[in-house]
């Protein structure tokens, strides 16, 4: 099953108890430490881990969660996502009327220089020690900026696509030995590889590829609620029916089958996933000879140090970039981690280009990823029986935690609540939809979301809701790009933008609001109704004119927008028929009919279902068919739009602190053309040469603007239609949580874990 590529950096344990008494507080006037530590542990219910607890491969956001209890990183963040670059002597930033001082392990000088290049310096404390008592250093920065660009690196991190100095020469002339066999093919031939190395790994890819096809099966079978599922039923529902011929096929010609489907291309093949990762799999059945095959090989010259990054001295380091980009700020944030831990101390020398590791070989750095260790408030002791178990690192910079051990535990969703309000955690984040929010009032005696039983604390997601369309196959003619293409699109978007405020509204209630750009609300960039400009998506007719006016009622807002839409129908070229009120023909490469998918469960749950419904009924008054495609299995959709097979589509953006819009509307950046995320198959120039502008300042408020009209672009093209604006949120436990030490004004950037050490139990 996919998952949310999230950016991530971790670090691992090291055993130094403070078994029975008290951690030493810094900030405390007790010189023993001897005051007493709270035993109850605190127990949060999590969803299911990966154990990639690693600052360096974790992907999954449950998994990063892990690994940042016991990190710390190069440069912090505020409440609204802003970099804090003055972490020493700490900042203060108002928020929500009360100012809050932000401290980290490092200063960060930005200077711009004339030429156009970037400095980023960093000066570090001098008094920060890993969990095992070892001191961070400038070394320990280097270590973890060199895993992050090594040629081999396969991690979450794009480090390495920033503009240092010298990266490309140091990256260039090293491969895989795994990746020269695959690009060689079943039977090529090499003088990096030889014919047994490829045989041998192209029968452990076949091997792979079956338990694949068994994650698939597996998923497939719970999907449908079976105790038994074939290979054939699984793949048929996965979307190769057509493709099919033996209704006895095994795994292995399931695998050969979706191989066949992706040209042979094994990295390709593995988005097929469903409950097993192919590559994953693939370290499995190698076993010890895996690290050979993931080990970087000399395949020409290459630069022995990256020319930019440089050790000062044991506080200082600097990082040279040849143009400023305004996403490398965000990428210079990583967690710092112990080198001599993750990596080989023997093998780190700075002066003669040797950096705790030998280039091209990271398996001593994953051999750690199940057990992270850092300068984090907690250290890592175990991940047994679906529980991750922490206990309180007394050598933490901002003082020995409060709470002496924390428990991160395996549940499901339907059992978070329930789990809070029974005693089983005292923090967790339920889906947070109207009969969550009914379930938490009927805990409290109160009747409200905070009361004797749970507190909640609710926070905008850092991402939001959103209607799609294929630009490719919902046009007229050949030409996406053009007006009539571009009305066509419109009319679809006008009917179905009127039905979001009542459908939002109905389905989350005050828990989700309807936005109008295509953009997280938490963004900086996202226009403001106060903003000048500001208007509410698709409520213009095809001349330009407001459809609405303010003393509308619903029903003549949904009848004027279905006027609209006739209008964009016909200026895309549709033949109307005013006796009967219909359309009757479309216009070449346009239709009469499409099909909108939406992962629903095949039961209408979904925030946007009926939006799709009410537009259906809409639709069809005026000779337009919309079909919905409801699918049990949203795999089908990731797997469609990877295809670029759906026509419109339901879903959410993750969103990042920072809002380049590279990945998700960047022309080149099709999934089939350059694996990105641009599934509307926008192709715009003035669009991608504004969104490459604004990487180039630092100025907000020219981005801001620049940004703006990014949007107002993809707005025309008329290929998303932006939906909603939710809300997470977070339960706590107010019989066994002492609240009052709860992190004060929880933000999505800045969430309750962001002042563990200061949290006490009741």
């Amino acid at each position: 099953m996919k998952l949310t590529k999230i950016l991530a950096l971790v670090l691992v344990f090291a055993m130094v108890a403070c078994m029975f008494v008290g951690c030493k507080d810094k900030d405390s006037n007790d010189p023993t430490g001897s005051d007493s530590k709270n035993e109850t542990p605190l127990v949060v219910g999590y969803s299911y881990f990966s154990s990639k607890f690693s600052p360096f491969f974790a992907t999954t956001a449950y998994d990063v969660d892990v690994y940042e209890m016991t990190q710390v990183g190069l440069i912090g963040s505020d409440r609204e996502g802003n970099m804090i670059l003055k972490g020493i002597e700490g900042e203060t930033v108002p928020y929500n009327g009360t100012d809050y001082t932000y401290t980290g392990i490092a200063d960060t000088e930005v200077v711009q220089n004339e030429d156009g290049s970037v400095d980023y310096n960093f000066t570090l404390r001098d008094d920060v020690l890993f969990a095992d008592g070892e001191k961070l250093t400038a070394d320990d920065v280097i270590f973890s900026m060199y895993v992050l660009c090594d040629p081999t690196y396969d991690g979450a991190s794009t480090l390495y696509a920033q503009p240092i100095e010298g990266m490309e020469d140091y990256r260039s002339g090293m491969s895989k030995k795994g990746e020269l066999i695959m690009a060689g093919g079943r039977d090529g031939e090499s003088e990096y590889y030889t014919a047994e190395e490829r045989d041998e790994y192209w029968a452990a890819i076949d091997q792979a590829g079956a338990k694949m096809v068994e994650g698939i099966v597996s998923y497939i079978q719970t999907a449908l609620g079976t105790d038994e599922c074939s290979v054939y039923t699984a793949l048929e529902n996965w979307g190769f029916a057509d493709a099919i011929t033996d209704e006895n096929m095994t795994a292995e010609d399931g695998w050969a089958l979706i191989l066949a489907a992706y040209d042979n291309d094994p990295a390709a093949a593995d988005a097929e996933a469903g409950d097993v990762d192919l590559f994953d799999a693939l370290v499995e059945v190698l076993g010890d000879k895996a690290a050979a095959y993931d080990e970087g090989i000399e395949t020409g010259s290459s630069a022995a140090n990256i020319s930019g990054i440089k050790k000062i001295d044991d506080t200082h380091v600097s990082v040279h970039m040849t143009e400023f980009d305004a996403t490398s700020i965000y990428q210079l944030s990583l967690a710092v981690a112990p080198m001599h831990y993750y990596g080989d101390a023997s093998k780190y020398d700075y002066d003669n280009n040797q950096f705790g590791f030998t280039k091209g070989d990271l398996s001593g750095v994953k051999s750690k990823n199940a057990t992270p260790m850092g300068a984090g408030p907690y250290k890592f002791l175990s991940f047994e029986k679906g529980v991750v178990s922490f206990e309180a690192n007394e050598n933490y910079f901002k003082g020995c935690p409060k709470t002496k051990n924390v428990l991160f535990q395996e549940t499901s969703e339907g059992d978070k609540l329930t789990g809070v309000a029974t005693g089983t955690f005292d923090i967790t984040d339920p889906s947070f939809d109207q009969s969550v929010v009914e379930a938490v009032k009927g805990y409290n005696s109160n009747g409200e979301l905070d009361g004797d039983k749970i507190t909640t604390n609710c926070v905008d997601n850092l991402g939001y809701g959103y209607l799609g369309i294929n630009a490719n196959l919902v046009k007229v003619g050949d030409d996406s790009s053009s007006q009539q293409s571009k009305d066509l699109r419109k009319a679809f978007a006008t009917v179905l933008a009127v039905y979001r405020d009542v459908v939002i509204d109905s389905y989350y209630g005050e828990r989700a609001s309807v936005i109008n750009y295509p953009i997280s609300n938490t963004s900086w960039a996202a226009p403001k109704p106060a903003d000048e400009g500001y208007e509410i998506a698709y409520s213009k007719d095809v001349d330009g004119n407001p459809i609405y006016t303010a003393d509308m009622t619903a029903d003549e807002k949904y009848a004027a927008a279905l006027n609209a839409a006739i209008g964009f129908f016909k200026a895309a070229g549709y033949t109307f028929d005013e006796a009967s009120g219909k359309f009757t023909a479309a216009p070449a490469g346009a239709s009469l009919e499409y099909t909108f998918t939406i992962p629903a469960d095949g039961t209408g749950n979904h925030p946007a279902y009926g939006i799709l419904t009410e537009a259906q009924n809409a639709l069809e008054s005026i000779g337009i068919k919309m079909d919905i495609n409801d699918l049990s299995d949203s795999n089908q959709l990731w797997n469609g739009l990877d295809a670029g097979t759906v026509e419109m589509w339901a879903a959410a953006w993750q969103s990042t602190v920072d809002p380049d819009m590279y990945q998700v509307y960047f022309s080149e950046n099709t999934p089939e053309n350059n694996g990105g995320s641009n599934n509307y198959h926008v192709q715009d120039k003035e669009l991608d040469r504004l969104m490459m502008e604004a990487r180039t300042s630092a100025d907000q408020a020219f981005r801001k603007a620049t940004y703006k009209e990014c949007l107002n672009i993809i707005l025309d093209w008329a290929v998303e239609i932006p939906a909603y604006q939710r809300q997470n949120a977070y339960v706590f436990s107010t019989e066994r949580v002492n609240m009052a030490t709860m992190t004060p004004d929880i933000t999505t950037f800045y969430d309750w874990s962001a002042e563990i050490e200061n949290i006490e139990m009741n």
